[in-house]
C-alpha cells in the first residue's frame, strides 16, 4: 500500500497592518476577513497596510498623488512586487458607504471587492485601457464569486 505524501500548498504569508482611526468600520473589516481577501488576490508573500480614512484624508491623498481633487473609494500605493508584494491600500470609508448604499450592496461585500481591487493594483493590474479593464474585472469577478459575492460589474 502506498501512502501519499502530497501536501496542499501553503498559502503565502501576508503581513497585514490594519489601520482604522474611526472604529465604526471594524465590524466590516476584521483582520481575518481582510487577510482572506488579500490571500485570494495575492499569489506571493506580501506586506500590506490597509488604512481606512475619512473624506478629508482620502481627498488629500487623491489630490496629492493623482492630482484629482475628490475622495475616491480605493487608492493603492505599490512599492515592490518581487520577491514579495509591498503596498498600501487606502479605503475611504464615507465613499465606500455611499457607493454600497447607492448600488444596493452589503457594505462588507463592497469592502471585499475594493480590498481585492487594491491588491490586484499592487500586482500591476490596471483598468486604464478597455482591454486591461476587462481582464482585471474578470479576475475580480472570479475572486469575488469564490466568496459568494455577486459580480460587481453586472448591472
Amino acid at each position: 500500500m502506498m501512502v501519499s505524501t502530497t501536501r496542499a500548498k501553503a498559502a503565502p504569508p501576508i503581513q497585514l497592518s490594519l489601520q482604522m482611526p474611526d472604529p465604526r468600520h471594524r465590524a466590516w473589516l476584521p483582520r481575518h476577513r481582510v487577510v482572506r481577501w488579500l490571500r485570494l488576490a495575492l499569489p506571493s508573500p506580501a506586506v500590506i497596510t490597509v488604512r481606512v480614512v475619512d473624506e478629508d484624508e482620502g481627498r488629500a491623498l487623491n489630490a496629492g498623488f493623482r492630482q484629482r481633487d475628490y475622495a475616491t473609494n480605493v487608492l493603492t500605493f505599490d512599492y515592490q512586487r518581487e520577491p514579495q508584494v509591498v503596498a498600501d491600500i487606502v479605503l475611504c470609508a464615507p465613499v465606500v458607504e455611499r457607493e454600497a448604499k447607492a448600488q444596493g450592496l452589503r457594505l462588507e461585500d463592497h469592502y471585499a471587492h475594493l480590498v481585492i481591487h487594491g491588491a490586484l493594483h499592487a500586482l500591476g493590474h490596471d483598468h486604464i485601457q478597455a482591454r486591461q479593464a476587462r481582464r482585471m474585472e474578470a479576475l475580480e469577478t472570479q475572486l469575488l464569486a469564490s466568496l459568494g459575492i455577486a459580480d460587481p460589474y453586472r448591472r
